[in-house]
């Protein structure tokens, strides 16, 4: 593994968010090229339905393995391997005609992100210092949403001019992205012995670190997800909310179609407003995040704009023109964007390094778990319900939700405080006692600072004033 030694490393991170960006660009291309394919080759609902769920289900099912193994291979083995394999998938998948034989391709398209996604999440904190992690984050989502928005309309161009075969090739040339950002970043982790020693901390910014914090990083052998209440929480208001209002991107072309008889076009460009908002959302989350100086303020950050993506579903309900959907969906698309940045910064901050990867794993499965739950029920109810009150429903559940969770957050918030100051009265108690036995022999000697020793630069991450308030 590999930490930074007093200086981000900006070329790692641009390198990185552009093997992403180009990646996901090609991913979103495939997509839509496949489902036209599938829809010409004359495959009914339940082909493309088996589709989205063969590239879903595997990140769900092999979370717990791919973080693990992320964090025990070495990163550049492991993007160099599963590059080259999804290029070749991915070229297969340009001359499969079989429904079942693509779904299958698919598949194991997915298996590979399942690897790459938190391979490359867990690597970005270790690219630059803490105090420069939001605004990583921000330039890595910023390609993503870049690669989204730009994929469907190269897929767009290239399937009316071309058929499908050709954008499915541009989706394995842009798999060597992931190849090339595996040779060339000077950031590694995982199977290998740390190439440099995190940087000694100042006397006065190591004493500021307060217990929370240090607790809050833990060890690599004692920290877990489900040990952590506010990881416990944050992952679990993030996937019910998601399961109650992902169902609209099934539902909303009926809605927008038919409902508000939008154009195709119009349909388009709705569904690229909420990935534009994505981009000043994350850039506004991570100059804000500088003023949020502990995690608690980062949950109820994700809070309140889970609750934001919710109210704007609920009042889209209420249009009666589709083209009043394009400003709803650029607001709930920054609060997306800034959901993303506080609960990627707050897993950096929570989990160890040596089980980062893990941890990202498992938050991305229970996203995706809430979004494959959100497109069934969608689905589902779409043949009994009409479009409008599903997507008012949808928004209210989400809302709902939101709100259930307030009392839920606040207790989680509490109970680490509650743990700090009983360990302060334990250790104040301590020091007490050893006081009164050196009375018996001989005086006690003054208590060094040893004991507030930060091990690694995350732990520093949480010292308030220190700079560094956020990773």
């Amino acid at each position: 593994m590999s930490f930074t030694t007093g200086e981000s490393r900006w070329s790692d991170v641009w390198l990185a968010a552009t093997a992403r960006g180009t990646t996901i660009c090609g991913d979103f291309l495939a997509a839509t090229a496949l489902a036209l394919a599938l829809q010409n080759a004359g495959a009914g609902g339940l082909a493309v339905s088996g589709l989205l769920l063969a590239a879903t289900l595997p990140l769900v099912v092999l979370a717990p393995l791919a973080g693990r193994l992320a964090d025990r291979v070495d990163s550049r083995t492991l993007l160099v391997a599963v590059g080259l394999a999804q290029a070749a998938i991915c070229t297969m998948l340009a001359v499969a005609t079989h429904p079942v034989l693509v779904i299958g391709l698919v598949a194991l398209l997915a298996c590979g992100l399942a690897v790459t996604q938190p391979c490359l999440a867990a690597l970005l904190p270790a690219m630059v210092r803490p105090g420069d992690l939001p605004r990583a984050s921000a330039i890595t989502q910023t390609a993503v949403s870049l690669g989204a928005l730009g994929g469907p309309v190269l897929a767009g161009l290239l399937v009316g001019q071309f058929g499908t075969r050709v954008p499915l090739l541009v989706d394995a040339a842009t798999y060597l992205a992931l190849v090339v950002a595996g040779l060339l970043l000077r950031t590694r982790r995982g199977g290998r012995p740390a190439t440099a020693t995190p940087p000694e901390l100042p006397t006065a910014q190591v004493q500021a670190v307060p217990p929370a914090a240090k607790r809050a990083t833990g060890t690599a052998e004692g920290w877990r997800i489900r040990r952590d209440p506010l990881m416990v929480v944050m992952v679990a208001c993030i996937a019910v909310v998601i399961t109650a209002i992902g169902g609209i991107n099934v539902i909303e072309v009926f809605f927008i179609r038919e409902t508000l008889n939008g154009s195709a076009t119009m349909y388009g460009l709705v569904g690229a407003a909420w990935m534009a908002g994505l981009l000043p959302g994350g850039w506004f989350a991570a100059r804000l995040v500088r003023r949020l100086d502990d995690d608690g303020a980062l949950v109820r950050g994700v809070l309140v704009t889970l609750a934001g993506c919710s109210l704007m579903v609920l009042l889209a309900s209420t249009v009666p023109t589709a083209t009043l959907l394009v400003p709803l969906w650029l607001v709930a698309g920054a609060a997306n964007g800034a959901q993303n940045v506080f609960a990627n910064l707050l897993t950096a901050r929570r989990a160890p390094e040596s089980m980062r990867a893990r941890a990202y794993a498992s938050y991305g499965a229970a996203v995706q778990g809430g979004s494959m739950t959100g497109y069934l029920l969608g689905g589902l109810l779409l043949t009994v319900v009409s479009p409008r009150p599903l997507i008012a429903a949808a928004g209210a559940a989400g809302l709902l939700v939101a709100l259930a969770f307030v009392p839920v957050v606040a207790r989680a918030v509490r109970r680490p405080a509650i743990e700090d100051r009983e360990s302060q009265a334990a250790r104040s108690s301590q020091r007490a006692d050893d006081a009164g036995l050196a009375t018996l022999g001989r005086p006690a000697e003054p208590e060094s600072g040893g004991g507030d020793t930060v091990g690694s630069w995350l732990s520093a991450s949480h010292a308030r004033g220190s700079g560094t308030s956020s990773s």
